[in-house]
């Protein structure tokens, strides 16, 4: 595979993979913040870390 073909389809999935992101965060009523272009920059990993990623824990509590 060519370097440009290479970078081509990685920047076509990491831009699907922020419309994703979107949508979900859309259609599940939850605030996308800057998750969309985190998964953008990042891809697979963007997307776990919105998933997975909770910024109302309560970790501070004993």
């Amino acid at each position: 595979m060519e370097v440009q073909s290479f970078l081509v389809a990685t920047f076509v999935a990491h831009l699907g993979f922020a419309s994703f992101v979107t949508v979900h965060a859309v259609a599940t009523d939850r605030d996308a913040g800057k998750w969309p272009l985190v998964t953008l920059a990042f891809g697979l990993a963007g997307i776990a870390a919105y998933l997975f990623y909770d910024e109302t824990s309560d970790s501070g509590r004993r």
